[in-house]
C-alpha cells in the first residue's frame, strides 16, 4: 500500500509539473512574440562584418531594421537584406536590432566578436572579420530555428515530463506485478 501511495504522489507531482510548465514558459519576460518572423545571421560577428537580415509574414511591402551598430535597412517584398557592422563596434558588446512591421516591433541581439587585425587592401591595419570560418558549433539544433534564448523550450519540457510520467507508470506496473506474484 505504501508503494501505491508513493507512486500516486509521484504521479500527482508530475501532473502538477505538466500543469505549471506553460505558466513558467509564458512568464519568461524576454520572449519576443510578434505576428511576423525575423532573424539576424550570424548572431555573432566581428566589427566590419556583414549580417543577413530576414523577415517573413509581414503584410506590408517593407520592414525597417534599425540598430546602433549599422545603418538603417529597409527590407522589401519579403526579401532578405544585409548590413555591414560598424568597424568601431566594441568587441563583446551586444547590440539590439529592431524590426518594424507596420508599427509592430520585434527585437533581437547581435553580439560583436573579437576581430583579427589583418592588412586591408589599402595597406592599413584594420580590425576585419576573421579570414576563415573554422567550422560550425554542433549542438541541439533547434536554437537556430527559433528565436528563443538559452533555456528549455516547450518541446523539451513536454518531452521531459512525458519521460518522467512513463518511468513512474512503469514503476507502478512492475511493483504491482511483484506484489501479485508474492515477492518480498
Amino acid at each position: 500500500m505504501r508503494v501505491i501511495r508513493a507512486a500516486s504522489a509521484a504521479l500527482l507531482g508530475a501532473v502538477a509539473a505538466v500543469a505549471a510548465a506553460p505558466v513558467a514558459l509564458a512568464d519568461e519576460g524576454d520572449r519576443n512574440i510578434t505576428s511576423f518572423g525575423f532573424s539576424v545571421t550570424p548572431a555573432t560577428v566581428a566589427p566590419g562584418g556583414t549580417v543577413t537580415l530576414t523577415t517573413d509574414g509581414c503584410e506590408v511591402p517593407s520592414v525597417t531594421v534599425t540598430s546602433g551598430v549599422f545603418d538603417t535597412v529597409t527590407l522589401t517584398e519579403g526579401r532578405s537584406g544585409s548590413a555591414t557592422v560598424d568597424f568601431d563596434a566594441k568587441a563583446g558588446t551586444q547590440y539590439e536590432i529592431t524590426f518594424d512591421c507596420k508599427g509592430e516591433r520585434g527585437t533581437t541581439t547581435l553580439t560583436i566578436a573579437q576581430g583579427e587585425p589583418r592588412p586591408n587592401p589599402d595597406g592599413q591595419d584594420d580590425v576585419l572579420p576573421p579570414a576563415a570560418h573554422k567550422g560550425v558549433k554542433a549542438g541541439f539544433g533547434t536554437a537556430a530555428a527559433s528565436s528563443e534564448p538559452d533555456g528549455l523550450g516547450t518541446t523539451e519540457v513536454v518531452t521531459g515530463v512525458l519521460l518522467i510520467a512513463g518511468a513512474l507508470g512503469a514503476a507502478v506496473v512492475l511493483t504491482r506485478r511483484r506484489d501479485a506474484s508474492g515477492g518480498a
